[in-house]
């Protein structure tokens, strides 16, 4: 390191402010950090493209610095999905400085990446107060238990009204309307646990038959329509 001659010719001042910088939760306990490696906790948000025509929500679970769970979904251009599942080979094992300074192929997940760095260097993290963080594996809660994005997917137009066509519980099937046609109720299939009876060689009749639930008040419906037709 270089000094120029000005300061090689100062007087030497000692510092009086001695005390450390201020403490963010992390798991359960208040941390200096000063390292990376002294960074944990698992969190997610959102971050979207420089043109907003996509978005992604990006799950980390970090544990002493390093990146130990990914889990990345994404809405908007076909190409994105692909760059997913490129993020989720590139980001585990990294650091969250080599993570925030790596291309991780789409805008939208760059960015959801610095967001993220910013809640959990702050401290703003889900497990900011539980002991011990949480284990390696909670970002697939996010999926539940068919491993699918709840991803909430519904149509309108001012001629024609609303069209609900996915929701967290699942493929719309039907739409129940009341006497003044207004939506009451849904009809729907959890994809996941669907194609997991399939998988298991349960005939598709039967577990379409199984697993079409009801929400709502359907039963008081007075007419029933396929929002993809209708």
């Amino acid at each position: 390191m270089k000094y120029s001659t000005h300061i090689q010719n100062c007087c030497p001042i000692t510092k009086g402010a001695l005390h450390e910088n201020a403490p963010i939760p992390e798991e359960g306990k208040w941390v200096h950090a000063k390292h990376i490696e002294n960074i944990s906790g698992f969190t997610h948000g959102v971050g979207a493209c420089a043109p907003q025509q996509g978005a992604c929500k990006l799950t980390l679970n970090v544990k002493n610095g390093i990146i130990e769970e990914a889990l990345i979904e994404t809405i908007g251009c076909s190409g994105m999905t692909q760059s997913a599942a490129m993020a989720s080979e590139i980001l585990p094992g990294k650091t969250l400085l080599e993570a925030l300074n790596t291309d991780l192929v789409c805008d939208a997940i760059n960015v959801a990446m610095r967001e993220l760095f910013l809640q959990i260097v702050y401290g703003r993290t889900q497990s900011a107060f539980s002991e011990g963080g949480l284990e390696i594996g909670a970002g697939l809660e996010d999926l539940g238990k068919g491993w699918v994005s709840q991803v909430g997917t519904s149509y309108g137009t001012r001629a024609k009204g609303s069209r609900y066509l996915q929701t967290a519980e699942g493929y719309i099937t039907k739409l129940g309307l009341d006497k003044n046609n207004e939506i009451v109720g849904y009809e729907y299939i959890p994809i996941g646990k669907f194609l997991d009876e399939i998988k298991q060689g349960i005939n598709p009749t039967e577990a379409l038959k199984k697993y079409t639930k009801q929400y709502g008040r359907m039963k008081d419906a007075v007419k029933v329509i396929d929002p993809r037709k209708q």
